[in-house]
């Protein structure tokens, strides 16, 4: 059996369209050999370069197309319901008049306003991807979407998700409910969650994030939310937890926030998930500290 003649840059290292291959000269032949795999129509790849939904898709975008909706979301490293992160339909929207009809492809059209380029190729920017999502997502999971965004990486602003918003579109309701909602400074989804069940349960709004300090100055540590006033901490309390160390430095950093005066309290999903002992310890934490206000 002849040697096969490898292929020329790029095609060797990344996955691209039939279209592309053969006006850059690669014959049919070559490209029904073993060495290349049809990750989707009309797209190869060689043997084991990892080609996921959105990288095959990609080699087929043409001109006015875009990543968009959750699919955006997820190249943005924004979080999703558990619904749509395992979900590995492509959403892709163009602002010509002809949507993508592929196997696999979620076609919109749509106007792209504000278009960027990312790794995996042109993808709606963040606010745009943020409004995109709202006729595809609850209030609350639009809010921790929000929440990413304006977030520690400043991918967007309030007033840039404001703008996004189209007005008669569908989910701009949606979207409206969720903007009122949306805070700088929560930094993952569950924490998102758990401020807004706190809050919908008639406690006040939190600071999120803070730095908070003994009453010498030093330094005690950052909490998810603060009721400051108070000096009540609530801390969201994920797997990573769990590990050894991550435990020793939490048991270390509590004994310093009690020693200063703070009532520190910690949930995990369970809570989130049945939340009323998490309340009962809330408003245990709130009637105990008022009542040291009044004894003052």
């Amino acid at each position: 059996m002849s040697k096969q003649s490898p292929l020329p840059v790029p095609f060797g290292q990344i996955a691209f369209s039939v279209g592309d291959a053969l006006r850059a000269g690669i014959g049919p032949e070559r490209l029904r050999r073993r060495d290349l795999v049809a990750p989707i129509h009309g797209v190869r790849a060689p043997v084991g370069v990892p080609v996921g939904p959105i990288e095959a898709v990609a080699a087929v975008l043409r001109p006015g197309q875009r990543f968009s909706h959750v699919t955006a979301a997820r190249i943005w490293g924004a979080p999703l319901p558990r619904t749509y992160r395992d979900d590995e339909t492509v959403h892709v929207s163009s602002s010509t008049e002809v949507a993508m009809r592929r196997v696999g492809v979620v076609g919109h059209r749509s106007p792209a306003p504000d278009v960027r380029e990312s790794p995996s190729g042109p993808v709606s920017s963040p606010a745009d991807t943020w409004f995109e999502c709202a006729s595809m997502l609850s209030v609350a999971d639009l809010v921790a979407l929000g929440d990413h965004m304006v977030g520690r990486n400043e991918l967007a602003t309030l007033d840039d998700l404001a703008a996004a918003v189209r007005p008669g579109s569908r989910g701009a309701r949606t979207a409206r409910a969720a903007l009122d909602r949306i805070r700088v400074g929560a930094e993952s989804a569950m924490e998102t969650h758990l401020r807004l069940a706190v809050v919908d349960a008639g406690f006040p709004e939190p600071a999120l994030n803070i730095d908070v300090r003994g009453d010498d100055g030093a330094f005690l540590g950052r909490v998810d939310m603060a009721w400051q006033e108070h000096r009540i901490a609530l801390e969201y309390d994920g797997d990573h937890h769990r590990e050894r160390e991550t435990f020793r430095n939490d048991q270390r950093r509590s004994n310093g926030f009690t020693v200063n005066g703070w009532l520190v309290i910690h949930a995990t999903a369970v809570d989130l998930a049945r939340p009323a002992v998490l309340f009962e310890r809330l408003r245990r934490a709130f009637a105990e500290r008022a009542g040291r206000t009044r004894r003052a």
